[in-house]
């Protein structure tokens, strides 16, 4: 193909549809890439889209959207259950009476670390069928196993692994979704994911409390027991769920069971029509080529700014102020309940908002992620310095509303990722290694920065914290705005040398292109009829 065949479109313009005006038996099949244009289309973007896409879709959101948010609910149920456990019996059981428990979630996130990037590399080698449901699987049994550990040692171990098989997931499903889906289909479906696993933390506590109180005692295990069991069998189906129903890539060459060979044709046009690159040999050229890049060190930063620029919840930390003694406030006090219940409109309407800007970054912002970024930085700044510099007993409902509405502007984090994804479409490699290391990252420095800006101690006032989180939030927008440069500063430098920002990156991809047409031929992937790719 061409450069014009080819060309990268930005992400702000773009949603596939099959050009009709060309007949059934023409000779030449466009697949147009045009932005939304009707309400139906605002809402769910298939509605704009010809019928055999409509029905590809309609396949690939019913078996990865659905098999992605139900595992993440897991992923993060398996994680945070120790938690559960420990208040349930295991502490006595297991004799952890000094720092056991920090010490089994420390080893959790090493083995959490280790596995992101090599996981989402892997990817590009390997289909993800196989690779995300071993992963679940793995967890399932390393959830099970601890059922039956008799030392905390023993719970050391098996707690590693679990970080290590859950490691690859949440990365993992960002690169498959940036691998099926268009700049107009990726954000809603990315912030849906994520926010599976959000709700999911909500009712965790409520199913880990039915799982202790109905089985505690039976067949003579302790209640924290039964804990780890069940959420390890309800994991496994999954995976095996999974190996039937997860798909392989459109760049892989190889036909999922459950397309047809036209819908498989048809999922491998739409990510050449906005520049999803397949796999690529490694090389040392190509080693430095991506370490030489902007964007490996600025994508990853932008992510671990906005996932550390959130302010730690201390609402709770606030109410529960009030029973102190001498009162702050006297004849004014909150029950166990209120504390544990006046929080939750907060992630109401942090769900709802984030749900919002999914929506409107596919549909009337076109793809755009950008604004979306910078609004929410804008908006946590300003609740940022309102939680630092209120007084924290003149204005009680004052700052309860404050409080509720504090996390509207923390949605970006999806649209951050789906970025990368679109930023990095013509190299696979780069953008699965970029997506891993941003999470990763992110991850490390939210295990290390608390310790020191958001003390225990220190809340509800925790000026030190809200501190960071300002400070973060001005970074986080100049980091955006930097980003935002440099991508039209490559898209001017594309158009100036052929689809490349220099020449010789020019001569490197069409020799690749020469490669891939081969290797597309050896593998059948041809139809009939002569394709071409236009972007208006």
């Amino acid at each position: 193909m061409s450069y014009t065949d080819r060309k990268r479109v930005d992400s702000a313009d773009v949603v596939v549809s099959r050009d009709v005006e060309s007949g059934p038996n023409d000779s030449q099949e466009t697949l147009i890439v045009k932005p939304i244009r009707t309400w139906k289309g605002y809402l769910w973007d298939t509605w704009d889209l010809p019928s055999d896409q409509r029905k590809l879709l309609f396949k690939v959101d019913a078996f990865v959207l659905t098999f992605a948010s139900i595992g993440y609910f897991l992923k993060n149920l398996d994680q945070t259950n120790i938690n559960n456990a420990f208040l349930s019996g295991m502490r006595e059981d297991l004799s952890m009476h000094g720092n056991e428990l920090v010490t089994a979630v420390s080893i959790w996130t090493v083995g959490y670390v280790i596995g992101q990037i090599p996981s989402n590399l892997l990817l590009t080698r390997v289909s993800p069928r196989w690779v995300i449901p071993t992963l679940e699987l793995g967890w399932g049994v390393a959830t099970i196993a601890t059922s039956a550990v008799k030392s905390y040692r023993a719970l050391y171990a098996l707690r590693f692994l679990v970080g290590l098989f859950e490691s690859g997931f949440y990365p993992g499903i960002h690169y498959m979704l940036g691998s099926w889906y268009t700049p107009q289909e990726l954000g809603k479906r990315a912030m849906v994911f994520w926010l599976a696993g959000s709700i999911g933390l909500l009712f965790s506590g409520f199913l880990q409390a039915a799982a202790y109180t109905n089985l505690n005692g039976v067949h003579g295990h302790a209640g924290w027991r039964w804990l780890f069991v069940i959420d390890g069998i309800i994991t496994i189906p999954l995976a095996v769920m999974g190996y039937l129903f997860f798909p392989n890539l459109p760049q892989g060459g190889i036909k999922t069971w459950w397309t047809t060979q036209e819908e498989h044709v048809l999922s491998v046009k739409r990510m050449q029509a906005i520049g999803r690159a397949g796999k690529r040999p490694w090389t040392k050229a190509r080693v430095k080529e991506i370490l030489s890049s902007w964007h490996a060190y600025l994508l990853p930063l932008l992510y671990v700014v906005w996932n550390n620029g959130i302010p730690q919840p201390a609402m709770g930390y606030w109410l529960k102020s009030f029973n102190a003694k001498p009162a702050p406030v006297p004849g004014v006090s909150f029950s166990v309940p209120e504390i544990n219940n006046l929080p939750l409109p907060t992630t109401g309407i942090f769900v709802g908002m984030a749900l919002i800007w999914g929506w409107l970054s596919d549909g009337p912002f076109r793809g755009a992620r950008w604004p979306f970024i910078q609004a929410g930085a804008v908006i946590t700044l300003v609740f940022a310095v309102l939680m630092r510099q209120m007084p924290l007993y003149e204005n009680i409902e004052g700052r309860k509303i404050v409080f509720w509405l504090s996390n509207i502007g923390m949605g970006a984090g999806p649209l951050i990722l789906s970025w990368i994804n679109e930023l990095c479409s013509a190299d696979t490699e780069k953008r699965a290694l970029l997506v891993a290391a941003a999470n990763d990252l992110a991850y490390v420095v939210q295990a290390v920065a608390p310790n020191f800006v958001w003390k225990t101690t220190e809340f509800p006032l925790a000026r030190k914290g809200y501190t960071w989180s300002i400070v973060l939030q001005i970074l986080l927008i100049i980091v955006t705005g930097t980003i935002q440069f440099l991508a039209w500063r490559d898209r001017r430098r594309a158009a100036k040398y052929g689809g490349s920002s220099t020449a010789a990156e020019e001569d490197a991809q069409s020799s690749e292109e020469e490669q891939n047409d081969t290797k597309g031929s050896e593998k059948g992937l041809e139809t009939k009829d002569t394709s071409t790719l236009s972007a208006v």
